[in-house]
C-alpha cells in the first residue's frame, strides 16, 4: 500500500479534537440563536458574565480571564459599550490603565445571559449523571490548560484551574453571584 493508496478515516471516527469542535459548534449556535434576542453576538456574553462576576476589570484582566488579545477583549468592550452595556474609565493617576464596568443594564443582560447558559448547558448534558458532568467539565478543563500552555496564554486561571485534580468533589452546578462593584 502506497502513500496514495492509505485510507483515511472518515472525521470525527476517533478523534477527541473533530467531537469538542463539533459539539462547541453546536454548542455557540445555540447560544447565540439565544443572544440574539437580547442583542448580542456570541462571545460578548462571556464578557459580560466576566465583568458580572468581577464587578470592575483592568482591560488587561479581563483579556487574561477570557484568555484573548488584549484588542480582542477592547474590540468587544468597545460594542458594549456603544450599546450601553459597559462603562470605561481611566484609572486616576494614570490614564493608560481602563476599568471596565457593566452598568445598571448590562447586569440585567448577566442575569439573562445566566438563564440562557443554564438551559442550553441542561440541553446539552441531559441524559449525563452528576459524575459525569464532573469528569467532562475537569477533562475539558485540563484539556484547555494544555493548549494554553502550549500556545503560551498566560494570564488568570479559569475558576477551578487550580483545583483540577480535586474537581471530582465539585458540585454539578456552579452558581455564580453576580455583583455590583461600581466604580463612582
Amino acid at each position: 500500500m502506497g502513500k496514495s493508496d492509505k485510507r483515511i478515516r472518515p472525521p470525527g471516527s476517533k478523534s477527541v479534537g473533530w467531537a469538542l469542535v463539533q459539539a462547541a459548534r453546536l454548542h455557540r449556535s445555540r447560544v447565540g440563536d439565544r443572544l440574539a434576542a437580547l442583542d448580542l453576538f456570541a462571545g460578548q456574553e462571556q464578557v459580560v458574565q466576566a465583568l458580572a462576576v468581577a464587578g470592575t476589570m483592568t482591560m488587561g484582566d479581563l483579556a487574561a480571564t477570557l484568555r484573548v488579545r488584549p484588542p480582542t477583549a477592547s474590540k468587544t468592550i468597545s460594542r458594549l459599550a456603544a450599546l450601553g452595556f459597559v462603562e470605561r474609565r481611566a484609572e486616576a493617576g494614570d490614564g493608560r490603565i481602563v476599568r471596565v464596568r457593566l452598568t445598571d443594564a448590562g447586569l440585567a443582560k448577566a442575569e439573562a445571559i445566566e438563564r440562557i447558559w443554564d438551559e442550553v448547558e441542561a440541553e446539552m448534558l441531559d441524559g449525563f449523571d452528576g459524575k459525569e458532568r464532573r469528569r467532562l467539565r475537569k477533562l475539558l478543563r485540563k484539556a484547555a490548560r494544555n493548549l494554553a500552555d502550549v500556545s503560551g496564554v498566560t494570564g488568570h486561571e479559569v475558576d477551578g484551574d487550580a483545583d483540577i485534580e480535586n474537581d471530582e468533589d465539585e458540585p454539578d452546578a456552579l452558581v455564580v453571584p453576580i455583583q455590583s462593584d461600581r466604580l463612582d
